[in-house]
Formats: C-alpha cells, structure tokens, sequence
C-alpha cells in the first residue's frame, strides 16, 4: 500500500501547469536576448582594437 501512494506522490512531482511553463519560456528568451546584447558590445569592442589606425603624417 505504501508504494502505491508514493508512485502517485512522484507524479504530482513532475506537473508543469501553463503558467510554469510560460515561465521557463520567458527565462530562455530572456536569457538569449541578454546574450545577444552582451555579445554585440564585446564585439564592437574587439573589432574596435583590431582595426588599423590611419598612418600619422609627420
């Protein structure tokens, strides 16, 4: 009898309702965009030392 009621205690474990899924969802998107934005700006500044400086004229 125990290990009937724990199976069932396990499943209730493991439901995601809509609103814990829209969560997760929300945290993947959001993540993605602050690595997009991130990787913008560290890009920017690495092309910025990379790139030649015009010859100065004596």
């Amino acid at each position: 009898m125990r290990d009937e009621m724990k199976g069932a205690a396990e499943m209730d474990l493991a439901y995601l309702d809509a609103g814990s899924g829209s969560l997760i969802v929300q945290a993947v998107i959001g993540g993605a965009a602050g690595v997009a934005v991130a990787a913008k700006l560290y890009w920017r500044r690495l092309v910025g030392r990379l790139r030649r400086q015009p010859a100065e004229k004596d």
